[in-house]
């Protein structure tokens, strides 16, 4: 089972893909924010992080910048979930594994997660 940390201040949005991504086998952890979510990283050094683009105190793609920039965490994958924003994440793709606008296809998203982690 992989530890996969979703960022996303839409907490039911964030629940429902725990739930979904809990089924297909993984540990899921959320951060309301990206702020939190960069303290999460550092604490439980997931696998994957799955980000919102917006989110308060800290946007996805600040939060991106923080781990790619930490030397000890700039390989750890970020997928990215974003309305209207997504041509700027795409702007930064070394950044970001995959960029993916709402509303996205959930079993494009397993399958991507499943490409870049293992469950035992």
């Amino acid at each position: 089972m992989a530890l996969i940390l979703v960022a996303d201040d839409e907490i039911l949005l964030a629940e429902v893909l725990r739930d979904i991504l809990g089924d297909a086998g993984h540990e899921v952890v959320v951060a309301q924010h990206g702020k939190r979510a960069l303290e999460m990283i550092r604490e439980r050094r997931p696998a994957l992080v799955i980000s919102d683009f917006m989110m308060p105190i800290m946007t996805g793609l600040e939060l991106a910048e923080a781990v790619k920039a930490d030397a000890e965490l700039a390989d750890l994958p970020i997928v990215l979930v974003t309305g209207a924003q997504g041509h700027i994440a795409r702007d930064h793709g070394d950044l970001f594994i995959d960029v993916l606008d709402k509303p996205y296809d959930l079993n494009r998203l397993i399958e991507l997660i499943d490409s870049v982690v293992t469950k035992p």
